[in-house]
């Protein structure tokens, strides 16, 4: 039970993500979440906003997606995925793609499921 909920908001994130309005990403997020992107480490809610705004910017027409999510721990009160995740966009002008790791961590609140933590990552130099 605690797995689909956490999966239901990791759905709707990766989905509001590519509306690029923050106000549509911020109710699945914590007040105090943390989030470690290769830019840093963004800590709270308006923090979080301003590196989403940057990236939105930076990335024009972006679609972002998550694939091969894998729940590591799921109960009644947090849950935890791993994820690849890809992006298109124009950068400059030109097309452009990407990816890399992801885990979030999410907690049940009286809110409901919220993501409390996600920490982001190129993938593996490939050999």
């Amino acid at each position: 039970m605690a797995e689909s909920s956490a999966q239901s908001v990791m759905a709707l994130y990766a989905e509001r993500i590519n509306a690029h309005r923050f106000e549509l990403v911020a109710p699945l997020i914590a007040p105090d979440a943390v989030f470690w992107f290769g830019d840093g480490s963004h800590n709270g809610l308006a923090s979080i906003q301003l590196a989403f705004e940057a990236t939105w910017a930076a990335l024009r027409a972006e679609t972002y997606w998550l694939e091969d999510l894998r729940w590591l721990a799921s109960g009644a009160s947090v849950a935890v995925c791993c994820y690849r995740f890809f992006w298109t966009a124009t950068v400059e002008g030109v097309r452009q793609s990407g990816g890399g790791r992801g885990t979030s961590v999410l907690e049940r609140q009286p809110a409901g499921w919220l993501i409390v933590h996600e920490h982001l990552s190129s993938g593996p130099s490939e050999v």
